[in-house]
């Protein structure tokens, strides 16, 4: 049984249009949670609204929204001047416009959603769109209003039906220029390039999420279950650091070291190594030979 779905509505692509469903493509109901508890009683908590001045608990219908424009002074809002600015949905995914997946900046990417069609008169129309996409290789970009916030949401084929990803506005986003400007530009030699390039082609391998292990969640798990069946819990040793690397060439060749297709890196490192050192004692043999001449 697929469950609720969570937005009801219209995709519409020019004059033509079919009834869709959202669903999330993310579920967070596997994590591990806990609450507040009285170690005393073994009870949970509740948590309370404090004034941060006072210190008096705030009841809720003394509480309000405000927003602040200077330290300690706020403007409140009322919750009918909010609702006066709020974007009523019309429940429509209306596509605007068509655009090539790779000119997505992939910081812009929020929170991924699942459309299907709704009901059995949606299919037709729902497959012309769905394959036309296919076809052309692009992605549609329209607006959707979700929780009374307007979304741009980037529409791509999946499978049998659609992915629809909420993109982020660019306010949201960082310059990238004030994390990186004061990077330097150190002079690396062709050889560290190389090495790590072979230690790159050791790792060589395919998207695959299944191999994605949550070791801190598993961890989790395993922790809760032996302390409900009243075991002890051993805590670890604290690992040494691992000191600090003197040599970034050393580095690279200890990590080619016990990797498949290490001989052959290190074959050819060796052998472009072995070349320039006849080379050079073949250089200095003919300058002897000359001053000799001479």
């Amino acid at each position: 049984m697929a469950p609720r779905a969570y937005w009801k509505g219209t995709l519409r692509l020019s004059l033509v249009s079919c009834p869709v469903v959202l669903y999330p493509a993310t579920t967070a109901a596997e994590k591990t949670r806990f609450h507040m508890i009285n170690r005393e009683t073994g009870n949970r908590l509740k948590q309370q609204m404090i004034d941060a001045e006072t210190g008096d608990v705030v009841e809720s219908d003394q509480k309000g929204r405000g927003y602040e424009l200077r330290k300690g002074k706020y403007v409140e809002i009322e919750p009918e001047e909010l609702e006066a600015v709020q974007i009523e949905s019309n429940h429509t995914i209306d596509i605007e416009s068509f655009v090539p997946s790779d000119e997505i900046d992939q910081r812009y990417l929020n929170h991924p959603y699942y459309i299907a069609p709704d009901g059995k008169a949606a299919v037709d129309a729902f497959a012309v769109i769905r394959d036309a996409m296919k076809d052309q290789d692009r992605v549609a970009l329209a607006k959707i209003v979700l929780t009374n916030r307007e979304h741009i949401i980037a529409i791509e084929p999946l499978g049998k039906g659609l992915l629809g990803t909420t993109l982020r506005f660019p306010y949201e986003l960082r310059d990238e220029d004030q994390f990186f400007d004061d990077i330097k530009s150190p002079k690396i030699t062709k050889d560290m390039v190389e090495l790590a390039g072979h230690i790159l082609q050791t790792k060589a391998s395919h998207f695959d999420p299944s191999k994605f292990k949550d070791d801190y969640e598993n961890a989790l798990k395993a922790l809760v279950k032996r302390k409900a069946s009243g075991k002890k819990i051993d805590l670890p040793e604290p690992e040494e650091r691992p000191s600090n690397v003197v040599s970034l060439m050393d580095a690279l060749k200890q990590s080619l070291k016990g990797r498949g297709g290490k001989k052959t890196a290190a074959k050819s490192h060796s052998r472009r190594a072995s070349g320039r050192q006849r080379a050079a004692k073949k250089t200095h043999r003919s300058t002897a030979r000359q001053r000799k001449a001479g």
